[in-house]
């Protein structure tokens, strides 16, 4: 294929009078940018020798490869470099199958050339367009599940917000300080901490009912017992009073009743301790969340409380438990954490 003098003149002419058009972004690369000053002054030899390398290079955008490919194929053809011109051309049209060159700058002989390259190349640039609209499918399906996400993001966030700020506008109600003093977890319910307010009267009524079963058993155990002694005032010289105790064959029992007794006792005023402090520290908070919101709100924040996942699971694993022990028995609540 060859080029008339005067065709050569005026494609020449064409191409330096109208440098910017066709060009669809700047590139970021300063060499790229000096191989399109050059092919725009004709340069045409540098510029096919100078894109054959930096493509070699790699490290490029899609767009910069795409205009180093135009280039170095354009330089070639107008060079009667065909094979190169082929080269160069169909690796434009494997990132473009549909690329076409701009009829104000490319002569219509090298359009034509394209043309007919992207007809002997049919088959390969339809699968290649395949293969990119499945890409464009997938990037579009990301696209919009990323903005799903985002938009459920900030619907959750502006969700979190108001809960916050109503909790933080709920008015702290009138509570009685006396009932913070009151035993099995009754400061607690007034503050609405039902789960607290179980925990601690579960464990209060186990403990308070074991020390007042061992009192029982203990007393229980008790027997008035006949004694006699010498004395001389009286005519038989002896003495009888009735002494009230626990006979010898059960003091082991007796003991470890003594120590049920005064440790449930014991654990029991040591509970109501922790309750009473607990009711105070927390006098002045606000009602749960649960409490002040609505009740779709309240369900959807209480559900994420650990302290409340928490404070169920000790509840729900609470277990009283008498057992037989040497000459005895003993009592509790065995807690689960």
């Amino acid at each position: 294929m060859s080029i008339a003098p005067k065709a050569w003149g005026a494609m020449l002419a064409l191409v330096a009078a109208a440098p910017a058009l066709g060009q669809t972004a700047a590139s970021n690369d300063p060499e790229v940018a000096r191989i399109r000053v050059d092919f725009e002054y004709g340069k045409f030899p540098e510029v096919l020798q100078r894109a054959t390398a930096r493509i070699a290079r790699g490290n490029l955008s899609e767009h910069d490869a795409m205009e180093l490919h135009k280039y170095a194929g354009l330089s070639a053809y107008y060079l009667h470099q065909m094979p190169e011109a082929e080269s160069h051309l169909w690796a434009l049209l494997q990132f473009d199958p549909d690329y076409t060159f701009d009829p104000f700058v490319v002569p219509p002989p090298a359009i034509q050339y394209l043309e007919s390259l992207r007809k002997q190349r049919s088959a390969q640039l339809e699968s290649i367009r395949e293969q990119r609209r499945l890409v464009a499918e997938r990037l579009r399906v990301e696209a919009q599940e990323l903005a799903r996400i985002r938009a459920e993001s900030e619907l959750q966030r502006r969700r979190i917000e108001e809960l916050s700020q109503q909790l933080n506008e709920a008015p702290v109600p009138k509570r009685s300080m006396l009932l913070n003093f009151v035993p099995f977890g009754v400061g607690q319910f007034q503050q609405k901490r039902t789960s607290a307010g179980v925990v601690f009267a579960a464990t209060e009524g186990v403990f308070a009912a074991t020390s007042i079963a061992a009192y029982f058993f203990y007393e229980s155990l008790l027997q008035d017992q006949p004694v006699t002694v010498d004395d001389r005032l009286t005519p038989d010289r002896t003495f009888t009073f009735t002494v009230r105790g626990i006979p010898p064959e059960h003091h082991q029992q007796a003991n470890v009743l003594r120590i049920v007794k005064y440790s449930s006792a014991g654990a029991f005023f040591l509970t109501y301790a922790i309750g009473v402090v607990d009711a105070l520290i927390h006098q002045g908070d606000r009602p749960p969340l649960g409490a002040s919101l609505p009740s779709g709100a309240s369900s959807a924040s209480s559900n994420q409380s650990p302290p409340a996942t928490l404070t169920r699971q000790l509840v729900e694993s609470a277990r009283p438990y008498i057992a037989p022990v040497d000459g005895g028995m003993s009592a509790g609540l065995a807690l689960r954490f």
